[in-house]
């Protein structure tokens, strides 16, 4: 059978709700794996709980209603949503959380007599996400 006899086969609205199907489950799988991440952030902090936890949100949004409800919703992801997709801000508390994290990655790799290279990078890399951290606007809570 050559692919000109495949037409017959597979109706356009077929091959369109296969790939929507498909679409929307990779996106659930990101979102699960981002809202995973983002969980392990909150008690380690060498990992970053925010990016994740919007990452999620981007992803459900694009797949799951309820999940994506579920997570705006959430008791202590939903907040950090909220506060960025209403404001772009981001809350006293997640701040001085990221910074510390940043200078503990920074110490750690000084404790460990990373080559010069690596701390460089890093000090850029993470001197340039805390500019962006503390430049965006405390929620009206805060």
């Amino acid at each position: 059978m050559t692919p000109k006899s495949w037409k017959g086969l597979w109706p356009n609205s077929m091959v369109r709700k296969l790939a929507t199907h498909a679409a929307r489950v990779l996106w659930i799988v990101v979102g699960l794996i981002a809202l995973a991440l983002g969980a392990i952030g909150v008690a380690l902090p060498l990992l970053p709980t925010t990016p994740f936890v919007l990452v999620a949100a981007f992803a459900f949004a694009k797949s799951s209603e309820r999940l994506h409800n579920w997570l705006v919703e959430h008791d202590v992801f939903g907040a950090l949503i909220r506060n960025w997709r209403e404001h772009g801000a981001i809350s006293k508390r997640a701040k001085i959380l990221g910074i510390l994290s940043m200078i503990a990655v920074l110490a750690i790799t000084w404790l460990h007599k990373a080559p010069f290279y690596v701390i460089a990078v890093q000090s850029v890399v993470l001197g340039t996400s805390a500019l962006f951290i503390l430049t965006r606007p405390l929620p009206p809570e805060d």
